[in-house]
């Protein structure tokens, strides 16, 4: 893992859809982020063959060629290493302990972690980040889509 340039990062452990990635993907291009850590079964822009999702190439419009990003399959090594290079792990989740996203005070090195589309992001994932960030919802819905919720979450904190 090599040490980011601006100082923020994604992380998207086990996100299903293709579509959504790319989605982030873009949302990353547009706010400046410096990589994506895709972790778990979270499709990558390339397969194990060097050849491209199309999915992802569908809905990230060349960004998934322009954002840095790698694969890892343990987020809790992930996790580890990032906090060791003292990089602020920040979830964005609904939970017990969560401030208004729009209360997040972000440091010199930031990692933006979003949870699967069904499960959300677990507890023990939780425990290991140093905020909860939660994006209120006024409707009837608990949740919104998780490349909404990056592109919400993303702008308002990062200030774009």
């Amino acid at each position: 893992m090599k040490e980011l340039k601006n100082g923020n990062c994604i992380i998207l452990p086990n996100i299903r859809s293709s579509f959504n990635v790319g989605s982030i993907f873009r949302t990353a291009d547009a706010v400046g982020i410096s990589k994506i850590y895709l972790v778990g079964y979270t499709p990558c822009p390339l397969d194990k063959f060097e050849r491209p999702n199309k999915e992802i190439a569908k809905t990230a419009l060349g960004a998934e060629k322009t954002i840095k990003w790698e694969h890892v399959d343990d987020i809790f090594l992930l996790l580890e290493k990032l906090k060791k290079d003292s990089v602020q792990i920040i979830a964005i989740e609904q939970a017990e302990n969560s401030v208004d996203y729009k209360k997040v005070k972000l440091k010199e090195k930031n990692a933006f972690l979003f949870g699967s589309e069904v499960g959300g992001v677990s507890g023990e994932i939780l425990q290991k980040c140093d905020v909860v960030a939660e994006i209120p919802m006024l409707g009837e819905k608990e949740s919104l889509n998780v490349s909404v919720s990056a592109g919400v979450a993303m702008f308002r904190i990062v200030g774009v």
